[in-house]
């Protein structure tokens, strides 16, 4: 663990399992943590957990909370939709750091995903990526599961890496569906899921060739991410759709990609047939 993980930890908690994740582990080992929720995210596992509740509007107020709480670091968990904001709610801190961050969030995710970064820097958090936290998080090299990727689909994992890059340079997405060399599907705001769900909707009459290479799922963070927030993730949930899509396999980029539940995901893949396959980039 790093020395910039160690001291209280406020979890910025949003969708998925890894607030969860992080949060039990802080537990498990002593660590003093607050699980940050904003009003508008739902979250359904915070019992027994210590909690602040926070309102988007109003970051000067959780900023004071979490330094009487000892928090001394700050890290991202789980996806938060932008909310909408409004500005008659607004803190002197806001009002403050209004100008540039209503700039960046008309700029797309990543550079509101920095200007919230600079923010939290700015009031002398250290902001600390998941992985750093948590043991074991994120993809290793090679394919772990019973299933291989053969030629075909590492020509498909190539081909949506270079999709991937494409899209994540316009900070569109950072997954993309490709099968026989056909781009089934891409990510975007609407997430992974909604992107396999689409792809098992609608791609059957695009592979070209019954016989030919299923397809794969790659993710891979956009080019030049902060990556110590918003790394994208994969779990057993994302096997089980991407074998609902008819596809071969989940490709993720080696180092790059968080994999929660490692376990559990090489197990689900082993159950579905499917392979998972950490790429180099």
């Amino acid at each position: 663990m790093s020395a910039g993980a160690e001291g209280g930890l406020a979890i910025v908690a949003g969708r998925g399992v890894l607030p969860r994740l992080i949060a039990e582990d802080c537990a498990r080992r002593g660590r003093s943590y607050r699980v940050v929720a904003f009003e508008g995210v739902p979250l359904d596992w915070t019992a027994g957990h210590p909690v602040v509740t926070a309102a988007f509007e109003k970051p000067g107020r959780l900023f004071a909370e979490l330094r009487a709480a000892g928090c001394r670091a700050v890290t991202f968990a789980g996806g938060i939709a932008r909310p909408t904001l409004n500005p008659l709610r607004f803190d002197l801190t806001m009002l403050r750091l209004a100008p540039k961050v209503l700039a960046a969030v008309r700029g797309g995710d990543d550079r509101t995903l920095r200007a919230v970064a600079e923010a939290i820097e700015g009031e002398g958090f250290l902001l600390v990526p998941a992985q750093a936290i948590v043991d074991g998080l994120v993809a290793l090299p090679g394919a772990p599961t019973r299933a291989q990727p053969g030629e075909d689909d590492r020509a498909d994992a190539a081909r949506a890496a270079a999709i991937v890059a494409a899209i994540g340079a316009a900070d569109v997405g950072q997954a993309a569906v490709v099968a026989q060399g056909v781009c089934l599907g891409v990510e975007s705001v609407q997430g992974t899921d909604a992107l396999l769900a689409f792809v098992a909707r609608t791609a059957g009459p695009f592979r070209h060739d019954p016989k030919g290479a299923r397809g794969v799922l790659l993710k891979a963070p956009k080019p030049g991410q902060d990556w110590r927030m918003d790394l994208p993730a994969i779990g057993p949930d994302t096997i089980a759709a991407a074998a609902a899509a008819g596809l071969a396999g989940v490709v993720v980029q080696a180092g790059g990609v968080l994999v929660l539940g490692r376990e559990e995901t090489i197990a689900a893949a082993d159950r579905a047939g499917l392979f998972l396959w950490g790429r180099a980039p």
